[in-house]
């Protein structure tokens, strides 16, 4: 017969382990808290907000049960971003994902020790959030939608589909990184096929509608769109005023052609706002934001409303159609 000692201890040890399973069971899960920090009305962007939430869940991020996201939105009023950000800050956020360029200005300048993740941007490195694409080097890291070269393809679609095109108005902000060399593409590309380019800068609603305005004073045969704060925030001017002028017009999101507008050919955006959910999940596991990269885009989509091209009398042709993601009709 063994010795009742050496039961006695195995049955302690059970008991004792079995205990320290059961209070570990009985230990609160850890609230990871997530800030999101957008410039523009949350029902302006509301297709990439749930990108961004299903890449989440896809990394076992439930909100309101692990996960608490707080979201902020200057429904966009510039001014209103450097004090929401300063509340994310102060709610000590684990990290701050940030819908655009002036939303992750307002996020650095709050914090230099909170992981930022920016779900998109023109230009990190012009902008100055990063050292460098592949060492950001500080507290940003995240997504860009850098790709001027698609400016000269979204003019080469236009002169596609308005094959007498001669004059082209671009619409956008110069204050807007990437918008530069974005024109010099433009330039490049209406060169090679004798389209005259006039630039207009947009800073402000009233701008928008001189503008256009202007476009038709000069005689245009087609507007391209360039990114910038104003237009998303009077998305539906700007469809309204692209609709009573009667010419092609390109934009530069899929969500305006969504409400109205005629085609978009760019960076898939909701993609970029998904896949900002990796770099989440990789700081909430102890990397450094400083040590990711900056991703480039690698999704793009050409999206075409024909009920717009309809009611302009534009008839898009078929090779164009073919090779669209995504027609409205």
């Amino acid at each position: 017969m063994k010795p009742t000692g050496n039961i006695t201890a195995l049955v302690l040890c059970a008991l004792l382990l079995s205990w320290s399973f059961s209070v570990e069971a009985q230990q609160p899960t850890k609230i990871l808290r997530i800030g999101f920090l957008g410039t523009p009305p949350r029902s302006a962007i509301s297709e990439r907000i749930e990108a961004f939430r299903q890449g989440l869940r896809e990394h076992g991020y439930d909100e309101g049960k692990n996960t608490v996201i707080e979201w902020r939105y200057a429904e966009g009023k510039l001014d209103r971003l450097p004090a929401l950000a300063a509340e994310l800050v102060h709610l000590k956020t684990h990290v701050i994902v940030t819908a655009g360029p002036q939303a992750t200005r307002s996020a650095k300048q709050a914090t230099v020790t909170i992981p930022i993740v920016m779900g998109f941007d023109n230009d990190p490195v012009g902008s100055g959030f990063v050292a460098s694409l592949a060492r950001p080097a500080g507290n940003i890291t995240g997504l860009s939608s850098l790709a001027p070269e698609l400016s000269g393809k979204q003019m080469e679609l236009l002169k596609e589909i308005v094959p007498k095109l001669s004059r082209m108005a671009v619409l956008g902000d110069s204050n807007e990184p990437g918008n530069a060399q974005a024109i010099k593409e433009v330039e490049l590309a209406a060169g090679a096929v004798k389209v005259q380019v006039h630039y207009l800068d947009v800073l402000n609603l009233k701008d928008i509608e001189n503008s256009f305005q202007s476009a038709r004073k000069e005689r245009a045969d087609a507007i391209l769109l360039l990114p910038g704060p104003v237009m998303p925030t009077h998305r539906t001017e700007v469809i309204n005023l692209a609709a009573k002028s009667g010419l092609p017009t390109m934009y530069f999101r899929s969500d305006f052609v969504e409400a109205g507008g005629l085609m978009t050919y760019n960076v898939n955006y909701n993609d970029l706002f998904r896949r900002s959910a990796i770099y989440v999940d990789k700081i909430l596991k102890g990397a450094k934001a400083g040590d990711l990269p900056v991703e480039q885009p690698t999704k793009f989509e050409l999206v075409i409303n024909l009920k717009t091209a309809k009611q302009i009398g534009l008839t898009i042709p078929p090779n164009v159609l073919a090779r669209a993601d995504r027609v409205i009709r």
